[in-house]
């Protein structure tokens, strides 16, 4: 049979319509329709999880805890489903087909998997109930000194105060004794934690955090490496000043290795309290907790980000708790995206000193970094941080911007007249929130969880190599030896719930000094040492065109195009320049380092 002949231009017509009615890319469709019902599930099922972990953290009871539990199973039975698993693979399999954010959306699918993979669910289970004791024991211990309660908070403020070193030395020991009691539930969950990882084919649960900055463990080790590296001249001159005033201070020879119990700081991170002319402590006398947290708010609506949600006011949990109140809280301070949407809430213990001033910044950075990602250009599975350094980094970025002279000044903690000690607090900079800090989280802390995580070591080796490494890294040593009965490393928070992270705190650390050298030269064309965000509406503008983004887009590339170079210490290094041309010759004669 012969059928007529159509004009050239019905052909065209036809030809045109079929093309529409079939799937230019069957690939990208189906993956489009998985992806919709993947972040539907996802958001769901993140939401439920995060209340439940919220009331653990804030109420630390045994129903909480329950409820915590069988949470984490429901959230894991949906990330790890085998079939979520598989569809993605396959899709993934095929991505040349695909667009670059599907492509990041299928790969978080894979990465949230690997936390609780379903295809082995006795494993996964067994890793939710640890990890919710474990957290039942961290959020619930009760410190003694001399027999007697004390909070978090006084252990910090009495490490402050107190120059009796013996009375020093029985602060610091009692806040070691936590470890004891996480010890035994830590060495379970490195066994489950790399279980769970090796599920989806990671080597072990450190391999599996690192991919999320698309490295492996060598690369992200040898990284650590580099950025202490880059800055041990500028680290071994603060120590060699750090440890002659001190030695003074307590009226001791002066040591090789700084003895813990002479730094403020519980685990040796930070070196806090040894710059007097830098100390605000006193001008925050007579404010409260609720202003500090409201300056905080305004140092941010300022520079033209929205407010946060009413909800955030009525919902978080930010001061701390009354004597004698029988309620327990976790007291690391957080912020958390409950919905991935509205509900943002922050966990803190604000009282009014410069500490907490600068912590309830860094807390709110998370809060604004959440609501700037939250539209529909980024779909849930990508409400995150460009990399996880990148939510740490902003956070800091904004905690050094708080501590800047001039803004001070702004919001009245300092006066106007005040003329500032610019050596002090350079120097106050680079002791209190910055140089010893990459030390111990690229040093110490990245170096004993890959030996635990990925190498395998020995649970009854724990205590010494954390030692090693704090003498090694840190040039700190204990007041006493140290033995296998006690885990000091347990008693940081992140070793229990967040493992596998700090060298993401380094990241963070060089970070902020980039991006606050490109804002200070570039944006407010004002000294990186002695600038003011507040109120710069262009500052505002270009730290939402990188907090938007989300994890759209690879953090190398962001990094490069808002900065124009890739992740470095040069700002850092150049920050800390004239500290360190100061820090030469105050040390000039004196044995520099601890070898």
């Amino acid at each position: 049979m012969r059928y007529p002949r159509l004009p050239i231009t019905a052909l065209a017509f036809l030809a045109v319509a079929a093309a529409a009615a079939a799937p230019a890319n069957p690939v990208q469709d189906r993956a489009d329709v998985f992806l919709k019902l993947a972040n539907a599930g996802y958001q769901a099922l993140y939401r439920v999880n995060s209340e439940a972990q919220w009331a653990a953290d804030t109420d630390v009871t045994a129903e909480h805890d329950a409820a915590a539990a069988v949470a984490g199973k429901a959230y894991a039975a949906f990330a790890g489903n085998p079939a979520l698993i598989s569809e993605a693979k396959d899709l993934l399999a095929q991505k040349e087909r695909l667009n670059d954010l599907t492509v990041r959306q299928l790969r978080q699918v894979l990465l949230n998997a690997a936390e609780g993979p379903m295809t082995n669910p006795t494993l996964v289970e067994a890793r939710v109930d640890a990890e919710t004791r474990q957290a039942s024991i961290l959020n619930s211990f009760v410190f003694k000194l001399h027999g007697k309660p004390v909070t978090a908070n006084q252990i910090d403020d009495a490490l402050t105060s107190s120059t009796d070193l013996a009375e020093r030395q029985a602060v610091w020991e009692a806040s070691k004794e936590s470890g004891k009691a996480l010890k035994p539930g830590l060495i379970k969950l490195r066994d489950l934690r790399n279980g769970v990882a090796q599920e989806l084919g990671h080597k072990d649960y450190f391999a599996l955090q690192v991919a999320a900055y698309g490295m492996t463990t060598q690369e992200m080790v040898a990284m650590q490496e580099d950025f202490m590296r880059e800055l041990r001249p500028l680290y071994l001159q603060l120590h060699t000043w750090a440890k002659y005033e001190l030695a003074r201070k307590y009226h001791q020879p002066v040591p090789n290795r700084i003895p813990a119990h002479w730094l403020n700081n519980r685990w040796s991170q930070l070196w806090t309290g040894m710059v007097p002319a830098a100390n605000l402590d006193d001008r925050f006398t007579g404010r409260s907790p609720e202003w500090i947290v409201r300056t905080a708010e305004r140092f941010y609506t300022g520079m033209g980000f929205e407010p946060l949600p009413p909800s955030f006011w009525t919902k978080s949990d930010l001061y701390a708790l009354p004597a004698g109140d029988p309620r327990h809280k976790n007291t690391h301070a957080s912020c958390w995206h409950i919905d991935l949407d509205r509900d943002i809430r922050s966990l803190q213990n604000i009282e009014p000193n410069e500490d907490w001033f600068h912590t309830a910044h860094h807390e709110l950075g998370h809060g604004h970094y959440f609501m700037s990602y939250t539209r529909p250009e980024v779909p849930p599975l990508l409400r995150i941080g460009a990399n996880p350094g990148f939510h740490e980094g902003i956070g800091e970025l904004i905690s050094l911007a708080s501590s800047q002279v001039p803004y001070l000044k702004s919001v009245g903690v300092l006066p106007a007249d005040f003329k500032a000690d610019t050596t002090a607090f350079l120097l106050n900079d680079a002791l209190g929130s910055s140089v010893p800090f990459i030390f111990w989280a690229s040093g110490t802390m990245t170096h004993w969880e890959a030996d635990v995580y990925a190498g395998g070591l020995p649970a009854d080796q724990w205590n010494a190599r954390w030692w090693k490494h704090v003498r090694d890294w840190q040039g700190v040593e204990p007041p006493t030896e140290r033995g296998e009965e006690w885990c000091d490393a347990a008693t940081k928070t992140h070793i229990n719930d967040n493992p596998c992270y700090y060298y993401s705190y380094a990241v963070a650390t060089v970070l902020k000094f980039q991006l606050h050298d490109y804002i200070a030269r570039h944006i407010l064309h004002q000294s990186p040492q002695s600038c003011n965000y507040a109120d710069s509406r262009e500052v505002g503008d270009w730290l939402r065109s990188i907090l938007d983004k989300g994890g759209t887009q690879d953090w190398r590339t962001l990094l490069k195009e808002k900065t124009g170079e890739d992740l470095s210490t040069r700002a850092m290094v150049e920050y800390f320049r004239p500290l360190s041309l100061w820090l030469e010759e105050q040390n000039r004669g004196r044995k520099i380092g601890w070898d």
